[in-house]
């Protein structure tokens, strides 16, 4: 990219900032995230988000693992090509641990990658090249969606169906007793579920409802994070107790 195209990308950025700023909560903007160093190269891309948000570089996957567990860290931007430990592994290394968000980048070639990806614990991912707004504009709402979780005063703080309990309080999930560890956007659409229990919702009404925008090819990013809960609430996934799918329709939490 030649130095005056990127003077002009700079100015755009420039003119995009004072929009952003008004749309980032103050929380938001103080969240740190960890990117994969080699965006470096690339740092007008990210002028913005270097005055909205504390980055953390990381360089590698084994890194990133690092600087997971030494700091308090609200997001991570994981790139699928990391060295050493590729982010497949990383981001399977870090859920162990961590349920932050995770949004990964890939190229638009490796759809397979991208779906391993949303299946091993990824919130969202963005192709490359990407816009850089949209890539801040994913990073707020992830962030803000993390940050804010459980902050509205609700009614009821429990939710019961069957031997799944939802804790909206404590932001737990138990079957039979045992406490399931789920992402953020897991742990949304479950509890959006349980909340509307019986009611079936299309696949654009779940996308809409848990990522909070409007849905667009939502179709592999639904049904992934689906099947990912019912690994984790059902006896058996393949014929689930609680979610279950109404065909050419879309899913419901089965009343129990």
């Amino acid at each position: 990219m030649s130095q005056e195209r990127i003077k002009e990308v700079k100015a755009d950025f420039n003119k995009a900032l004072g929009r952003l700023e008004d749309a980032l909560s103050e929380d938001v903007s103080k969240g740190s995230i960890v990117v994969d160093g080699t965006i470096q190269r690339f740092e007008f891309t990210f002028e913005l988000a270097w005055k909205l948000m504390k980055l953390v570089l990381a360089y590698n996957g084994i890194e990133a693992v690092s600087i997971i567990k030494e700091q308090d860290i609200q997001l991570i931007i994981m790139d699928i090509m990391m060295p050493k430990m590729d982010g497949i592994r990383a981001t399977l290394k870090i859920r162990e641990t961590k349920n932050i968000p995770i949004i990964i980048l890939s190229a638009k070639s490796e759809d397979t990658d991208k779906i391993m990806g949303l299946n091993i614990g990824a919130d969202d991912y963005i192709t490359k090249p990407f816009n850089p707004l949209e890539l801040i504009a994913r990073v707020n709402s992830q962030l803000r969606r993390y940050t804010t979780l459980g902050s509205q005063v609700k009614k009821i703080e429990v939710y019961q169906n069957g031997g799944l309990v939802v804790d909206d309080e404590s932001k737990e999930v138990k079957v039979d007793g045992e406490i399931v560890k789920l992402t953020p956007v897991e742990y949304k659409i479950i509890l959006f579920l349980i909340k509307n229990m019986g009611k079936v919702f299309s696949i654009d009404q779940i996308y809409e409802n848990v990522w909070e925008e409007p849905s667009y090819n939502a179709q592999n990013t639904v049904t992934v994070h689906i099947r990912r809960i019912r690994e984790k609430i059902e006896i058996n996934p393949k014929e689930p107790k609680y979610l279950k799918v109404v065909w050419g329709i879309g899913y419901k939490m089965e009343r129990h």
